[in-house]
């Protein structure tokens, strides 16, 4: 039995609430379970230097956490600096969304992704894909109906599901008691159509074997199915 009481292959509630800021772009609040993120896009009309005069845009990302998501209080990275996690993770966002973009079709432009997690329960870095994902599509959208593309450069979906072997059994969609005590933690990042952007995966004690890694990506790829949904009906 998971502490949660949820099937091996059950995922927590998903809730993704577009349109959250009257200022950017694109927004949502995506909740998974007690995981929450707001997602914003920012547009700007320029590229970074090592991007201009290629035609091609640019998406990018940054993550970062309230103090008090967590069950202790956090400094803020504004005042110290970005911890390696941090780094990590947003650099990860934002390889994952700029396989969802047709570079060529955004034109030389940069959408940046801000994921502020204002609740952490396991699983921001892939709450934060998914949920970026909605606020990338949104912006793009704006440019389309301001007349400023004549094509959606977002159109392929990406979503993130976190899968682990806890008590030695496969499970979908770790919380933070089962994070935290997991004896393999993976995450996934795939296309709605199926295809694996990245594969994060770390044993914790004994390795894990070939079978449960194809187990993991079994139940990673109904999670994504069920995640994919979510994000259609966010930008419906």
């Amino acid at each position: 039995m998971r502490p949660s009481g949820r099937a091996r292959d059950e995922m927590r509630a998903v809730i993704i609430e577009p349109h959250v800021s009257r200022h950017a772009e694109g927004s949502c609040l995506i909740r998974v379970g007690d995981t929450h993120v707001l997602c914003t896009a920012t547009i700007e009309e320029r590229v970074p230097p090592f991007m201009r005069n290629t035609g091609l845009g640019w998406v990018t990302a940054e993550y970062g956490m309230l103090p008090r998501a967590t069950n202790t209080r956090m400094k803020r990275e504004a005042k110290t600096q970005q911890s390696g996690r941090t780094q990590e993770i947003q650099r990860l966002i934002g390889r994952a969304l700029r396989m969802g973009a047709d570079r060529v079709l955004l034109g030389e432009r940069q959408i940046t992704i801000d994921c502020d997690v204002i609740q952490a329960d396991g699983g921001t870095r892939c709450a934060s894909i998914t949920g970026g994902w909605v606020a990338l599509r949104l912006a793009a959208d704006r440019l389309m109906k301001a007349g400023e593309l004549k094509e959606n450069p977002v159109t392929e979906h990406i979503a993130a599901i976190s899968c682990g072997v806890h008590e030695g059994f496969p499970v979908l969609d770790l919380d933070y008691l089962e994070d935290s005590a997991a004896g393999t933690d993976a995450n996934f990042v795939l296309t709605g159509s199926g295809g694996i952007v990245e594969v994060q995966g770390s044993a914790e004690g004994s390795p894990f074997s070939e079978a449960q890694l194809l187990e993991l990506l079994k139940l990673a790829r109904k999670g994504a199915g069920e995640l994919v949904s979510a994000q259609k009906a966010a930008i419906a």
